[in-house]
Parts: structure tokens; C-alpha cells; sequence
């Protein structure tokens, strides 16, 4: 009995748990169910919070060095083929970020413009205040004291015109220039040139249309320096307050002074000394200044040739004119026209006189006494037309007018030192000086005696027909056209001096953008080696005129050594050719 008591109450207790077990499990599946759609919209939330969150991410501008930032951010290798893309996408550093842009390589690029003839070629002129040159020409009585200069100033700077008596000239183009006209000239000649630009940007060389050398003259004589530099440091300080001037402090700017550089390079602050400070004054360093006579130890000045007598307007005229001297019959072997040189001691110009008056085919034209024909153009030009070789010794300075007018003449040019010719005019004459000169060194005439006559006998007559071809050949590079014109295909000396600067200043802006300079150790005391050099050479080393050249140490004597050198390096020089004027003006 008890037993199956037993079973029935636990039967009993049993049955209501199966209803109650199946309800838990419904509620056990809907919850299931909630979850696994709550997980699925979570998924869904993220996934399309994920989608547009990236599309945003996509759609925002990046800076232009995102690229690089984000592939060093995050150093995901990408896959190898696209690698080299994203290196060919960085630029080199250097060319990027070092890269220079220069001003003037507007002007540079001109060049390139094969249809454009003038690219390459533009001169900007600055306009000066009046001041600075047609002022010096309206008071042009004041700009010597010794010569009355409004004659030598009409005719754009030639001068009164030259009548054809004796048959010496040609029919046109002939004046009585004064040699130390050529600012005037210059500056004529350049409003004639066919490239001028009034955009500085487009410039190869910028010209300053300053009258250094009237300027100079005026105040040599009886003013102190205050007055003598005036003009200069004005100059100066108007220039450094253009524009133009910033692009190259200058160095793209050039000036003429028809006078020697020892007038614009007074050393010293005391009253007594002589000249201008000009070419010393800083910015003047920068510029190039085209002198007739160059300093050989300085690199801001080059020298030009002094102007002739003869002035074309046509090339048919110069044509004429070298086709006449290549027929003349030339009498004389050699011949001299000068005076000498008592008062200095080391001037080898009184053996010359000696030598000329005592050989049969020697002539001298003597211009130290009484009413000398020196100063008559005419008889110049007739003696020089009349010669094989004519002498050309140095004078109070390195350099004289007479070597052109002779090579005009078609006469073969005898030089005694290098600083006369070969180390001055290095845009005019060849390198080669042999082919168009004699040199016999000073020191064979002072202290050897050489016969003159005897050395000139030693040239072959074939060879002395090739020199003489040859400097009739230079003659349109050595002249001035008549700035009122222009030569129509000739070069004059205007054209030459141009473009020998533009050359110059072309070459220092290219060698600025190469970060480089045009020559290696540059030395400015061996200034005059570098015009020497040939192409491709950089470097100045030793020279046989290195004696020539010498410069005495403060203290030494000035008169130079034995070879000459140091003659004109003081003012003495300068004074002294400024007495020779006064002397030759008095005759």
C-alpha cells in the first residue's frame, strides 16, 4: 500500500512541470529570436555607418602633400606593382624645393625666340635726369679748361667736318673728333640701336647714359674733391633706388667715360690727389665702365678704342675706303709721329726719335716744337698712309689715339709694351697679335739698342702683305659709325663694345643659375690674364708679361721697373697726359 502511495503522489507532483517546461521554452526561442535580429541590425547599423563614414572620409579635399603623409602614416605594403607609381609620384627634393627662380630669366629666354631678332640682344637705357649729360653739353665751355669743347660736341659728338684739301680723306664721313668724345658718341650711337626696350625685364644689359668723362674734366683742375666726386655719388645713389638695379645690384649695368681709368681712381681722400673716386665707389664695382684705357689690375673697366677721324654712314664707305688702302704705295718702312718724353726716364721714345731720324726709310713726325703738324689730321693720316709699320710707344699712359688712326691708315702697328694694345682692346683685336702687329719689347730698344729698322727688314715681304690685309681687315670694328645712322652689315666699334657686354652679363647670369663662377681662384690684380685665356680655360696662372706688369709695393718707387710696368699706375700719369693736352692746345 505505501508504495503505491508513493508513486501516485510523485506522479502527482511530476505532471504540472511539463506545461510549465513548455512555456519557458517558447520564451527561450523568442528571445533567441530577438537577439539574432538585434545582432543583424547592429550589423547592418555598422556596416552602412562604416560605408558612409568612409565615403565622407573620401569626398574631403586633401592637401597636396597627403599623398606622401598617408603612405608614411600607415606603412601598409601596397601591392609591388604599384610601387614604382607612388615613388614616381614624390619629385626629388632639390629640384623642388631648391630650385631658384631668377629674375632676369625672362630675359634669358628671349633668346630662344628664333623669329624674334632682337632676342637676346635688348638694351634697357635708364633715363637720367639731365643733369648727368645734356645739362654738361648746354655749358660745354666748362669741360675743358684749355679746350673749348662746344665745337667737338656738335655733329652728335664728331665734331666739325673735315674738309678734303690734299686728297688725304674720302669725299664723306670725316671730322675733326676730339679723342676723348666718345660719351658723347657713345650715347648717340645708342639711340640709333635697333633692339632698345622700355621693359627692363626683357633686358640683356642695362645701359646709364652718364658723361663720366666731361663730368670728370670739368673739376680736375682747382676743385677739391667734394666737387670732383659730386656727380659720381649722385649717380649712385639714384641708381640704387631703381628697380632695374635690384635685380643684379648693378652687375647688369654698364656706362662709357671717354677719358683713361687712372681719372676715376683717385686713392686717397687728400686734396692733392688726383681725380675722381668713381670706379672705386662700391656700386661702381658692380658696374662695367668702358674706358679708353683700361686699368690691367682692376675688373670693373674694359678698355674701347678712341675714336678716328673717320666716321661712315654706309657700309660703301668703309668698303671704298679699305679697298683705297690696299692700293696705296707705301714709301716708308716705318715712321713715329710724337714727342718725347724728357722728363721720364724710363721712356724709350727718344731712341725712337734717334732711330727715325737717322735711318733712310724711317720718318718721324715731330710734335714737341714750333707750329707741329701733329695736329693736323691731314698730315697724320698722309704719313700713316704713306708707311709699312708705324711705331706706337706708350705715351704719358699704356695707350695712345695714334694706334688707331694708323691702323686706319692700313699701317702695321709696332707695339713696345703688351699694356698698349694686346691687354686693352681684347673685344676689338685678336688674340693672336702677331697676325696684325709687330711687339719689340722695351727693354731690346733701352738697353740692347735693337735697330728698329733692322727688325722690321727681318719680315718677309709676303708675311708683311698678310699683317697689312689683316688690319685693313680690322678697320670697321675699330671705328664709330656716324651715330646719326647705322652701318647696314659692318660692326663698328659701338656694335663690338655691345655686344662683348651683353656676352659678359649673359654669361654671369647662366653661371648664377649653374651656381657657378666663370673662373676658377679669381684673382683681381691678374685681371688683365683672364680676357686672354682661351675658350674653356678658367684658371690664370703665370704669363710671359708678368714683368710688364708689376706693381710696385706702397713705398716703391712708381716709375716702375725696368720693363715699365709701373708707369701708369699713379696719377702721374693721368697728370701728365692732361699736361700734354694743355701743351698741344697752346701750340
Amino acid at each position: 500500500m505505501t508504495p503505491r502511495v508513493a508513486m501516485r503522489r510523485r506522479s502527482a507532483e511530476a505532471a504540472p512541470t511539463e506545461p510549465t517546461e513548455k512555456g519557458n521554452e517558447g520564451k527561450n526561442q523568442n528571445n533567441r529570436i530577438y537577439l539574432l535580429v538585434s545582432l543583424s541590425l547592429f550589423f547592418w547599423a555598422l556596416l552602412f555607418y562604416f560605408h558612409f563614414t568612409e565615403k565622407q572620409i573620401q569626398l574631403q579635399p586633401q592637401p597636396s602633400s597627403s599623398i606622401s603623409l598617408r603612405v608614411h602614416k600607415f606603412p601598409l605594403d601596397p601591392p609591388k606593382e604599384k610601387e614604382p607609381l607612388v615613388t614616381a609620384l614624390l619629385p626629388p627634393a632639390p629640384v623642388i624645393v631648391e630650385k631658384q627662380e631668377f629674375p632676369f630669366v625672362r630675359a634669358l629666354k628671349t633668346a630662344d625666340n628664333k623669329s624674334d631678332p632682337c632676342g637676346g640682344k635688348y638694351i634697357y637705357v635708364h633715363d637720367l635726369p639731365a643733369k648727368f649729360n645734356e645739362d654738361m653739353l648746354r655749358d660745354c665751355k666748362k669741360l675743358s679748361l684749355w679746350t673749348n669743347m662746344c665745337k667737338f660736341t656738335t655733329n652728335a659728338g664728331l665734331g666739325p667736318p673735315l674738309e678734303n684739301v690734299e686728297g688725304v680723306f674720302s669725299d664723306q664721313g670725316w671730322y675733326a673728333t676730339n679723342q676723348f668724345a666718345v660719351d658723347v658718341i657713345f650715347s648717340n650711337r645708342m639711340k640709333q640701336y635697333k633692339c632698345l626696350t622700355n621693359d627692363s625685364s626683357l633686358a640683356a644689359a642695362i645701359f646709364v647714359p652718364f658723361y663720366a668723362g666731361f663730368d670728370v674734366a670739368r673739376y680736375l683742375w682747382g676743385y677739391n674733391i667734394s666737387t670732383r666726386d659730386a656727380a659720381s655719388l649722385e649717380l649712385v645713389d639714384w641708381l640704387m633706388k631703381r628697380p632695374e638695379w635690384e635685380i643684379m645690384r648693378g652687375k647688369d649695368h654698364f656706362l662709357v667715360a671717354g677719358r683713361i681709368t687712372w681719372d676715376f681712381r683717385r686713392l686717397s681722400e687728400e686734396e692733392i690727389d688726383w681725380g675722381n673716386k668713381l670706379l672705386f665707389l662700391p656700386a661702381a664695382k658692380n658696374m662695367s665702365m668702358l674706358v679708353v684705357e683700361s686699368s690691367p689690375w682692376n675688373a670693373n673697366d674694359f678698355g674701347i678704342p678712341y675714336p678716328t677721324y673717320f666716321h661712315p654712314a654706309k657700309d660703301s664707305e668703309v668698303f671704298e675706303w679699305q679697298e683705297r688702302m690696299r692700293n696705296l704705295d707705301r714709301k716708308w718702312l716705318f715712321s713715329f709721329a710724337g714727342a718725347p718724353r724728357p722728363d721720364n726716364p724710363k721712356s724709350i721714345r727718344g731712341q725712337i726719335i734717334d732711330q727715325c731720324t737717322n735711318s733712310k726709310v724711317g720718318k718721324l713726325l715731330e710734335c714737341d716744337f714750333g707750329e707741329s703738324k701733329c695736329h693736323a689730321p691731314s698730315s697724320i693720316m698722309q704719313m700713316f698712309q704713306a708707311s709699312l709699320f708705324c711705331l706706337q710707344p706708350q705715351g704719358d699712359s699704356y695707350t695712345r689715339r695714334s694706334a688707331f688712326d694708323s691702323m686706319l691708315a692700313g699701317c702695321i702697328p709696332v707695339f713696345f709694351h703688351p699694356g698698349s694694345a694686346y691687354t686693352q682692346y681684347t673685344w676689338h683685336l685678336p688674340k693672336n697679335y702677331t697676325t696684325y702687329s709687330v711687339f719689340i719689347p722695351e727693354d731690346d730698344i733701352r738697353k740692347r739698342n735693337m735697330s728698329i729698322e733692322e727688325r722690321l727688314l727681318q719680315i718677309p715681304p709676303e708675311q708683311v702683305k698678310i699683317m697689312r690685309e689683316n688690319v685693313i681687315n680690322l678697320i670697321p670694328g675699330l671705328i664709330y659709325a656716324d651715330p646719326r645712322s647705322e652701318l647696314e652689315t659692318l660692326k663698328d666699334a659701338f656694335d663690338v663694345s655691345v655686344e662683348a657686354i651683353i656676352d659678359k652679363v649673359t654669361r654671369l647670369r647662366k653661371n648664377m643659375i649653374e651656381g657657378r663662377t666663370e673662373y676658377d681662384n679669381f684673382v683681381e690684380e691678374n685681371s688683365w690674364k683672364y680676357a686672354l685665356l682661351e675658350e674653356g680655360q678658367r684658371e690664370a696662372g703665370g704669363h710671359v708679361w708678368d714683368p710688364f706688369f708689376s706693381k710696385p709695393k706702397p713705398g716703391e718707387d712708381s716709375s716702375g721697373e725696368s720693363n715699365g710696368g709701373g708707369t701708369t699706375i699713379s696719377a702721374d700719369a693721368a697728370k701728365n697726359s692732361w699736361k700734354s693736352e694743355q701743351r698741344d692746345k697752346t701750340q
